[in-house]
């Protein structure tokens, strides 16, 4: 399974699982390769109409502009004096939000980044993740969802940073068996922002298909 996928318990576990699948694709990568090169590296088509559309697969890493990155990859030091089920990891989502905003550590904010990759902006594109339901239509069919990439997010824990989820718009429909299998979402990518009472997203996808997730 892709390695930014991963459970987590507690906002401090949230933000180690987080670092955790950063590393884990940062290593299979190589580092003197751009994102660009790396997403064009496996690619798949879908037919509509007479139209053949290609379609690139990605990795949530490289929805992450390089500042934001860097900042994420080398967290500060306070975070490991912070106890699983201490007070400090027990703080709501809203004032860990809150303090990120207003801070000037520069690891803070990119937990609650906006930022973009606008190279992305109306790309064709492919991505494994886990649905968070937002919307649905008849007969519990979802059609407006949160694309995020571990179980968990936005719903057990406190959301990924805003550029590390995507909004989904599936007019088609899907009929969600269960919370917790992956998936992959085809679809053409967007810039633009979203935000509700769940989470806020820095992409949305207009989607095309959604298949069971398979390695």
């Amino acid at each position: 399974m892709n390695s930014n996928f991963f459970a987590t318990k507690s906002k401090s576990a949230a933000i180690v699982c987080f670092l955790a699948g950063l590393l884990a694709a940062c290593s299979q990568n190589d580092p003197n390769t751009d994102a660009s090169a790396v997403t064009s590296a496996q690619t798949g088509a879908q037919q509509q109409g007479a139209q053949t559309i290609a379609y690139t697969t990605i990795q949530w890493i490289d929805l992450l502009p390089q500042e934001d990155l860097d900042a994420l990859m080398n967290p500060p030091e306070y975070l490991d004096e912070i106890e699983d089920g201490s007070e400090e990891d027990m703080l709501s989502s809203q004032f860990m939000l809150a303090m990120a905003q207003a801070s000037d550590d520069r690891y803070m904010q990119a937990l609650t980044s906006t930022r973009i990759k606008p190279e992305f902006d109306n790309q064709n594109i492919r991505i494994p993740g886990f649905i968070v339901p937002l919307e649905f239509g008849e007969q519990l069919v979802v059609k407006r969802f949160f694309l995020v990439p571990f179980f968990g997010a936005c719903i057990h824990v406190p959301p990924p940073p805003p550029n590390q989820i995507i909004y989904g718009i599936f007019e088609k429909g899907l009929k969600l068996q269960a919370l917790h299998e992956p998936v992959w979402v085809t679809g053409t990518l967007k810039t633009s922002l979203t935000e509700n009472a769940v989470a806020t997203s820095a992409y949305t996808i207009e989607v095309a298909e959604i298949e069971i997730y398979t390695e």
